[in-house]
């Protein structure tokens, strides 16, 4: 088992920039893969991006790409979202997710095992 909270959301203008943090407690951080999700209102959750256990290979959604930035330190259990150039349709709740079973489609939220509780961004225009 283990639990992830969500943390750096705000109010921000387009343009601007967010840092997420996913602290991660509970089994060994290092073996999760760690996904970025996120769900605007009336939407489903959807992927943004994707980091493997060493943070050797990243993935993005091409709505983000350029744009954020996946990273994670195993030495604090934590993974981070750079999120640069904000734009309003970005606002949404972003959660993020640990895969330990591997091999599963990157994208899909079944793949994910854990998820943390969401953290609120909102973009002003």
């Amino acid at each position: 088992q283990v639990q992830l909270v969500e943390s750096g959301g705000g109010l921000v203008q387009a343009g601007g920039s967010l840092r997420l943090s996913c602290a991660a407690s509970g089994r060994t951080f290092s073996n999760y893969l760690m996904g970025w999700f996120r769900q605007a209102p009336g939407k489903e959750r959807e992927f943004v991006s994707r980091i493997s256990p060493s943070g050797g290979l990243t993935h993005y959604a091409d709505s983000v790409k350029g744009r954020f930035t996946i990273s994670r330190d195993n030495a604090k259990n934590t993974v981070y979202l750079q999120m640069n150039a904000l734009k309003p349709e970005d606002t949404a709740v972003y959660y993020c997710a640990a895969d330990s079973r591997y091999g599963g489609r990157i994208s899909y939220t079944t793949t994910y095992d854990y998820w943390g509780q969401g953290t609120q961004v909102t973009v002003s225009s």
